[in-house]
């Protein structure tokens, strides 16, 4: 079965052979690390060395596994694992021999023509993954304010995303399709099995994510769970890290986060400042400066007056006039794009830039083979 877990990493800088194979290690998440400065593994773990001394070093003919076992010194079940997971990430492939043992070996006899064929299944079954998004997509798009401007975007995190071929919904009482859906791309976390109930906290925020137009942001959801915030932040950055999810300012609460930046000021500074430095008469029509400063005499100002005031000016200018406000909009998440479709191409457009680093090291290896 194709599973497989993919970690965004920097490029190495050199060229060094050891560097290179513990970066794919790191990538392909063979190795995990706690701490980042262990991220690329060590060049002695047994994966490290299956790579290196055996499949790179022998790339035409392959390993016998007798051999395996006797050279690296591991029990048959630890042996079994490694040879698996190489597997599953599609990196090696077997036959039986006469003997009773199995030849294990590089796909392609080369690892560039093993990470070629993995670039194509990866996508392939990425793509039948996100294709199930569609028929649980109720976002109504009406609601949505998406031309929000690029400096206010955040700066997405490595992408950490887990592909698995579809299967079977696992016979245990409370799991859905969502849930299984979401284990397969690591939105559970590394230990899924404790979250994979349809009521969990993480399955609860993302079929919220599927019907919410607006963003949601951290208060809302701890009233919805009422998980704390840092568990929150941790299941929020796991979905921000498939590429499926984003955090963007909450522009749906503009108005009422000028609103608020409007009476504070009034209050410790008074209308002058709010004209000159508040920016005011830089970024709003003289007849409706008169209309909000009116109201804030009055102590009749309100987030529908100011949603109003401010009608005509662009987003852009409406979110300069509150940071010169000294206000700050709240952030939320959700759903990357308009459609499903936006979203499943967000999410494959992130992977393609791994699987290019990928094909890139994997050459840098093959030539540092050579000098070998």
């Amino acid at each position: 079965m194709f599973r497989v877990r993919i970690e965004e990493h920097p490029l190495p800088t050199g060229r060094d052979r050891d560097q290179l194979i513990n970066w794919l290690v790191a990538t392909f998440g063979l190795i995990r690390r706690r701490g980042e400065e262990h991220s690329f593994g060590d060049s002695q773990q047994p994966v490290v060395v299956l790579l290196r001394d055996h499949f790179l070093a022998n790339p035409n003919s392959g390993v016998d596994a007798s051999i395996l076992a006797k050279e690296l010194g591991l029990a048959a079940p630890s042996l079994h694992h490694h040879i698996v997971r190489l597997n599953e990430c599609r990196l090696i492939a077997s036959k039986s021999e006469g003997d009773g043992w199995r030849r294990h070996f590089l796909r392609g006899a080369s690892l560039s023509a093993a990470i070629k064929i993995f670039s194509a299944e990866a996508r392939i079954v990425l793509d039948l993954q996100m294709s199930l998004l569609e028929k649980w997509w109720q976002r109504n798009e009406s609601s949505i304010q998406l031309n929000i401007p690029t400096s206010a975007n955040q700066t997405p995190l490595p992408l950490r995303l887990w592909i698995a071929e579809p299967s079977p919904l696992p016979p245990v009482a409370g799991v859905c399709e969502i849930s299984a859906w979401m284990a397969d791309l690591g939105l559970l976390g590394d230990r899924p099995a404790k979250s994979m109930n349809s009521t969990s906290v993480p399955v609860t925020l993302f079929k919220t994510l599927l019907q919410r137009g607006p963003p949601l942001s951290i208060d809302e959801a701890v009233e919805m769970t009422g998980a704390t915030k840092p568990r929150l932040t941790r299941i929020f950055d796991r979905f921000r890290a498939s590429g499926i999810v984003e955090r963007v300012p909450r522009t749906d609460r503009l108005s009422i986060t000028i609103w608020a930046a409007l009476e504070s000021q009034y209050r410790k500074r008074g209308e002058d400042w709010l004209m000159l430095k508040g920016g005011l008469n830089r970024q709003v029509p003289e007849r409706e400066i008169n209309v909000i400063i009116k109201a804030l005499n009055k102590g009749k100002l309100t987030p529908e007056l100011v949603e109003k005031s401010l009608s005509e000016l662009e987003l852009k200018q409406q979110m300069l006039l509150l940071n010169l406000l000294g206000g700050r909009l709240p952030l939320g998440y959700r759903l990357v794009g308009t459609s499903p479709l936006i979203c499943a191409e967000s999410c494959k457009s992130r992977l393609d830039r791994v699987l290019r680093r990928l094909r890139r090291v994997a050459e840098q290896l093959e030539e540092s083979m050579e000098k070998v």
